[in-house]
């Protein structure tokens, strides 16, 4: 990661505090048109609904996607010392190589959809902390991250997909929720890379081990985030933010990214109104954290992959409503009689 100056939770807390809300006038132009276009009110269900979205977000009507963006945020966790994943660190590294060698599932997937991938290793070399000895990271290491995810966002992209990679990351996604959300441990903790038994049962151990060690600190949710998460959390947090900023649909992938945005929702309920969730990962918790956040995802396919997978396979599909609002006849234009009052 490139040198920043130091940062602190103070910068992102006004940072929250700025974000700008929906553009009013775009909805209101694409609720207007909608009640035009040669079909019956409602008959494209939540096609309609993201088209006004997208509008609403962009900033502009009608909406549009030419730029879409995908961004793969790569981090390493101490706390997969602890045995709770069915791989060693080393594969994420090694999986980054196959994201920038056009390996990977992200990469099929930005082709259909014509979407840029971004891959951004996060200190790879220098894990986390354990989280059940220590914070993972300091104060400072996790704005700087934040920032950095920041980075990501550039003029000219009009929607973006989060997604990313790192070996045991669902082991600090599930604190994250435990902490934010309560509950009990086994609530949240799933089977990851494919982990059961006696490896799900000290996976579940490390996650209430970790809560419990911080917990005298986790009243505040940036707290949360550098105790129990990692690079990659922070850094998606930040995207979204740069995003909100930039007037950028996001599109969120699967439980990590959606435990990583559930910081900015615990601070600000607000926070995530430009956030759509692409699928319901197979981890358990995630269908349980979207319920909490309010979101309906668009798909249920059984994935669990992550590396924004799930979220750069809901390109189409936003396009396909872009298109539908913007390329339709009117009732007027085709001479179609509307609907008789």
């Amino acid at each position: 990661m490139p040198e920043r100056p130091p940062a602190s939770f103070d910068e992102i807390r006004a940072l929250v505090r700025e974000l700008p809300g929906p553009d009013l006038e775009a909805a209101s132009a694409a609720a207007a048109r909608e009640a035009q276009l040669t079909k019956p009110a409602g008959a494209l269900g939540r096609l309609e609904e993201l088209a006004a979205w997208l509008a609403t977000w962009q900033g502009r009507h009608p909406p549009r996607i030419d730029h879409p963006r995908t961004c793969v945020f790569a981090g390493n966790h101490g706390v997969a010392a602890r045995g709770v994943s069915a791989y060693p660190s080393s594969v994420t590294a090694q999986m980054v190589k196959n994201f920038i060698a056009g390996g990977a599932a992200v990469n099929q997937l930005c082709k259909i959809a014509d979407a840029d991938l971004r891959v951004y290793e996060m200190s790879l070399d220098r894990p986390t902390r354990d989280f059940t000895e220590d914070a993972a990271l300091d104060e400072e290491d996790c704005a700087i991250a934040t920032a950095y995810g920041m980075m990501a966002v550039e003029p000219g992209i009009d929607l973006l997909c989060l997604g990313e990679m790192g070996i045991a990351n669902t082991t600090p996604a599930a604190a994250i929720c435990l902490a934010l959300f309560g509950g009990e441990a086994k609530d949240w903790v799933g089977p990851g890379t494919g982990v059961t038994g006696d490896v799900l049962a000290r996976k579940t151990a490390v996650v209430r081990a970790g809560v419990d060690k911080h917990r005298a600190n986790l009243s505040d949710p940036l707290e949360v985030l550098a105790r129990l998460g990692g690079y990659e959390f922070a850094a998606i947090g930040g995207a979204i933010l740069a995003a909100r900023l930039a007037r950028a649909p996001v599109v969120l992938d699967g439980f990590a990214c959606t435990a990583a945005a559930a910081i900015l929702f615990a601070i600000d309920r607000h926070a995530l109104d430009h956030c759509i969730v692409a699928h319901v990962s197979a981890e358990p918790g995630h269908r349980r954290l979207l319920e909490r956040l309010g979101k309906r995802a668009l798909f249920d396919f059984g994935m669990r992959l992550g590396e924004a997978s799930g979220a750069t396979l809901a390109i189409p599909l936003l396009k396909a409503a872009a298109a539908c609002h913007s390329g339709m006849a009117t009732f007027a234009a085709a001479g179609v009689i509307g609907k008789v009052d």
